[in-house]
């Protein structure tokens, strides 16, 4: 019996059927979703997700990714960003704090990470955000 993965050269994979095999198990998949969104302010080791799932750390990250189109190193990130994107807009807690609450080791970290996805420095996004209402104090 001839294994795919004998052959030398390989064709490209269907994106449609990547997505519909080999990926977590719906359970599984809520799970650790649930995990990393509980647990958003802490360090998140990825073999601690891999061991909730039953899976090892390699399997679990090739089946994460193929569920969610990104690394759980990747998704966790974008959480993050989330995260604190909502807590830029709803609070008036400082970038330190949002860092902190938002699991990034401290401001720099945040700030650089921040500038990466979304293109724009944490300070600058919350004035932008400030002006978009109709009052603006200390953002004009």
């Amino acid at each position: 019996m001839a294994h795919p993965s004998h052959t030398t050269v390989k064709a490209p994979i269907n994106p449609t059927r990547k997505s519909a095999t080999g990926g977590l198990s719906p359970w599984r998949e809520s799970l650790v979703k649930k995990m990393i969104l509980d647990g958003l302010s802490d360090t998140l080791e990825i073999a601690e997700l891999a061991k909730a799932c039953a899976l090892s750390r390699s399997h679990f990250s090739r089946a994460f990714k193929c569920s969610t189109g990104q690394s759980p190193q990747a998704w966790i990130r974008s959480q993050r960003i989330a995260r604190a994107k909502q807590l830029i807009r709803e609070t008036d807690l400082t970038l330190t704090q949002i860092s902190l609450e938002c699991g990034f080791c401290d401001q720099a970290h945040f700030c650089h990470i921040f500038t990466h996805s979304e293109g724009i420095n944490p300070f600058a996004w919350r004035c932008r955000q400030l002006r978009a209402q109709p009052y603006t104090p200390g953002c004009a």
